[in-house]
């Protein structure tokens, strides 16, 4: 099965869900570098596409139906990327993406779920 590629990093996000509610493991390794490293479940991290690979084996076994949430204006510089979405929990998602030679872009960073501080009215 071939996937569509992501030509905007925040491409990624809109993939993740797709391929998430189909449970296709291998599109949903497909948004990742060959050595990126991803922070889930919540205390882990998975570093490469075969540890990636066993963490979403496990996710989409349990068959989560994953929403959108409200995804912001990827941060672009160069060929690096910054993409956040807030979640429908009010948690973010946040990753840094990578623009590859063919253009189009993949993770290299990915951590799901970050909690906002109550009362955070700014940068740190």
């Amino acid at each position: 099965m071939t996937h569509e590629t992501a030509t905007e990093p925040n491409d990624l996000g809109r993939y993740f869900i797709e391929r998430g509610n189909a449970g296709d493991v291998d599109g949903l390794v497909a948004l990742y570098e060959p050595d990126a490293v991803l922070a889930f479940p919540p205390g882990s991290i998975a570093t490469g596409h075969a540890e990636i690979r066993k963490v979403y084996e496990q996710f989409v076994a349990a068959a989560p139906v994953l929403s959108p949430g409200m995804r912001h204006p990827a941060l672009v510089s160069g060929d690096l990327a910054l993409t956040v979405a807030t979640l429908t929990t009010g948690e973010l998602a946040v990753e840094v993406a990578r623009r590859q030679p063919d253009g189009s872009w993949l993770w290299a960073v990915d951590q799901p779920f970050l909690v906002p501080r109550q009362g955070d009215g700014g940068p740190a």
